[in-house]
């Protein structure tokens, strides 16, 4: 099987790190739980210019290495990696982000995943020399069979594979999205993922 996994919020534990980092740059209160919205500048109420300092500083490379992995994310990986399936950590971070992610994942016990960098959510004009390792017309010629994803943002890239089974990660920002299938599957931890799969 291919298996496509989202990156943050699905593997490791970004939402939590922006709402601490909002409270230290900006004095601004939104706890995990109060996060409903996919776009951070909403969750924060931020202007244009207090977005994109955010956005940098959180793209920082020491900052992304310390994100905590979600419970069981590298464990469930590995396993379907050690069984023979191709598993793609398919990231909307920049491509400025590349080394930071391929070593978190390497130092998470996941250095068989494949990384690509694809702009999912039109970041870059953000941040500043931005680039994406995977183009939308190369993207579109992969396949899966499964999507570990979190963000009703990205389903949009999921519309080309019809009998695609997404697992839709449950975060707060996800739980009023409409799924537009019954392929579209809620899930609340890593174990229900693999029970699935």
């Amino acid at each position: 099987m291919k298996i496509y996994v989202d990156f943050d919020d699905c593997i490791c534990e970004t939402a939590r790190y922006f709402s601490n980092l909002a409270a230290e740059m900006f004095d601004i209160h939104v706890p995990y739980e109060n996060m409903k919205f996919f776009e951070l500048y909403k969750v924060f109420n931020l202007d244009s210019e207090q977005y994109e300092r955010f956005l940098l500083k959180g793209h920082e490379p020491e900052v992304l290495l310390t994100f905590e992995e979600t419970p069981g994310a590298s464990k469930v990986i590995n396993e379907w990696i050690s069984a023979g399936h191709e598993v793609s950590v398919i990231t909307g971070r920049p491509f400025s982000s590349y080394e930071p992610s391929r070593t978190w994942l390497d130092d998470h016990g996941l250095k068989n995943v494949r990384l690509y960098c694809l702009d999912k959510y039109g970041r870059e004009g953000i941040i500043r020399n931005g680039d994406f390792s995977l183009k939308l017309e190369d993207y579109y010629k992969m396949e899966f069979d499964y999507a570990v994803e979190d963000s009703p943002k990205a389903f949009k890239f999921f519309d080309h594979l019809p009998d695609l089974k997404v697992l839709v990660y449950d975060r707060p920002w996800n739980r009023e999205a409409e799924f537009v299938n019954d392929n579209y599957i809620r899930c609340f931890d890593w174990e229900n993922i693999r029970n699935i799969i």
